[in-house]
């Protein structure tokens, strides 16, 4: 029995790690891309637990489970501080040229403001961007924010896609957007740096595959490619931050990163896994900030829990063009502007409300 349950275990993590190839959006084929940490380590387990069992079922389990091992490594292995980083770190100085970024998925049950209020006062970020944040957050953080973060979009919503932004910097051309799905919004505008330096900035939250949002990755996909194709065309430099329910190794994020030729400061430094914060042994990394090849990176951290299911992040960046050669920009291959035309032309046929 013992035999048996070790070599089933050994299977069914073959099995996940295969469905995650599958090249469809279902939503629990796209749900195998996300753990894929805890997927390598079980089959790693699987792997030392194969060698007690007896033939043949140990040849077949621990192939199996060292297959797992390495694929599962392949994927996560960029995200580890072995890999080379992709985005180049900053040098000391050029402050007017920096952005300092918070990001945080509020979590709209939530009622602890103070938590995160406290660490926003504490790091003083030039922008800051909440998620899933209702008219209550919203109250709460502009009573705390408003004084020192002019700049405000505020967007609450009940359906947990409500956003408020406050920043402050100046941003030009403040635009709401409902880009597939009328009831989920995206903030756009052009930041000002001290500098006088202009940055383009995208702030999504779209939404995710899952049995209680969407049994398809397709309104998700074509998001973030609709907003990545702008900004390859654009060719200035632009920020895209949120929460966008992917995680940074998965096929979709990886096409989104071709088309649009961004970077993403993680790779070379750790994954910053910022959900689930209740669930130590399951957490991967949902909420992103990517960077076109302008950018360096002076520093960027996973800030405390205070209730909410995600952890905020932060990360200070530095618009440094004369740099821009040192950082390796991502470069559509063969079929992905194709493959990114077909999902927004799909989400777009199949949602005739959006905008």
């Amino acid at each position: 029995m013992f035999d048996l349950a070790v070599f089933a275990l050994s299977l069914v993590l073959l099995t996940v790690t295969v469905f995650a190839r599958v090249r469809l959006r279902d939503w629990w084929l796209r749900a195998c891309e996300f753990p894929r940490v805890q997927i390598a380590c079980l089959a790693g387990i699987s792997a030392l637990l194969s060698v007690l069992i007896d033939e043949p079922w140990r040849t077949y389990s621990l192939a199996a489970s060292i297959g797992v091992v390495v694929i599962q490594a392949w994927w996560i292995f960029p995200y580890t501080r072995l890999a080379r980083c992709e985005l180049q770190q900053a040098e000391p100085g050029h402050e007017e040229r920096c952005v300092t970024l918070l990001i945080a998925n509020v979590l709209t049950p939530n009622r602890n403001a103070k938590g995160l209020i406290d660490q926003i006062l504490e790091h003083r970020p030039d922008i800051v961007l909440t998620l899933e944040s209702d008219d209550w957050w919203g109250e709460q953080l502009h009573a705390a924010l408003a004084e020192d973060w002019p700049i405000q979009v505020s967007i609450p919503q009940d359906n947990l896609y409500g956003m408020h932004l406050f920043s402050r910097l100046d941003i030009d051309d403040l635009e709401v957007k409902r880009l597939i799905q009328d009831d989920i919004p995206s903030i756009h505008g052009w930041v000002i740096l001290d500098s006088g330096e202009r940055v383009r900035l995208h702030a999504l939250h779209p939404r995710p595959p899952s049995p209680q949002e969407s049994e398809t990755s397709l309104w998700r996909d074509a998001e973030l490619l609709l907003v990545g194709r702008e900004i390859r065309e654009q060719a200035g430099p632009a920020l895209l931050i949120g929460d966008l329910n992917d995680v940074a190794w998965s096929r979709t994020t990886k096409l989104f990163t071709r088309v649009s030729g961004m970077l993403d400061p993680r790779r070379g430094r750790g994954m910053f896994a910022t959900f689930h914060a209740g669930h130590r042994l399951l957490r991967w990394p949902l909420d992103h900030i990517f960077v076109t090849e302008h950018f360096t990176l002076r520093r960027m951290q996973r800030l405390k829990g205070y209730g909410s299911d995600h952890f905020p992040i932060l990360a200070t960046l530095c618009c440094r063009p004369s740099r821009s050669d040192e950082n390796d920009r991502p470069e559509p291959e063969q079929g992905d502007k194709a493959a990114a035309s077909e999902t927004i032309r799909a989400a777009r046929a199949a949602a005739p409300q959006a905008v």
